[in-house]
């Protein structure tokens, strides 16, 4: 147990979101916070200290706008919490937070979307550059990554 490393699990809402769940048994070996968009849905994470995004779609009208909020909380969110490493699932909300990790000398783990068989999303091209750790969870996708790690998928 490692519970002095303190790591933050970042993901947006939905599918990307059940895919960071999956790693729960990791969550409870470290000093563990989530991050994630506010959604009207509740997010029941029993004991995990969790902070919400705003929910981020590239083709709406207040994209730009929303970014910068989820900047802003972000950074919030960093300077409370001080996480050594930041482990993500993706997608464009928590693309500030794995950003602002790297800028400040951490760790950042991408984890590309089980969904991504053949082709890569945006979020990961963009963090694929930044990643220290950057794992696919098909095959097909060590081409389209081809220093990725692939250990199968987190389902």
């Amino acid at each position: 147990m490692e519970k002095e490393r303190k790591v933050c699990f970042a993901a947006s809402s939905g599918g990307h979101f059940e895919q960071l769940m999956m790693l729960q048994p990791l969550m409870e070996q470290y000093d563990s916070f989530v991050v994630t968009e506010k959604t009207p849905y509740p997010v029941n994470m029993k004991g995990v200290r969790t902070y919400y995004l705003r929910q981020v779609n590239r083709r709406e009208k207040k994209f730009f706008f929303r970014m910068v909020e989820n900047s802003v909380l972000s950074l919030r969110v960093y300077a409370k919490e001080k996480p050594d490493v930041v482990v993500c699932t993706g997608v464009l909300a928590t693309i500030p937070i794995c950003l602002l990790a790297k800028l400040l000398g951490k760790k950042l783990i991408y984890i590309e979307s089980f969904a991504k068989v053949t082709s890569a999303t945006q979020t990961g091209k963009l963090l694929y550059r930044f990643a220290d750790q950057f794992y696919v969870q098909w095959q097909p996708m060590l081409e389209v990554y081809p220093n990725a790690i692939c250990l199968g998928g987190i389902y």
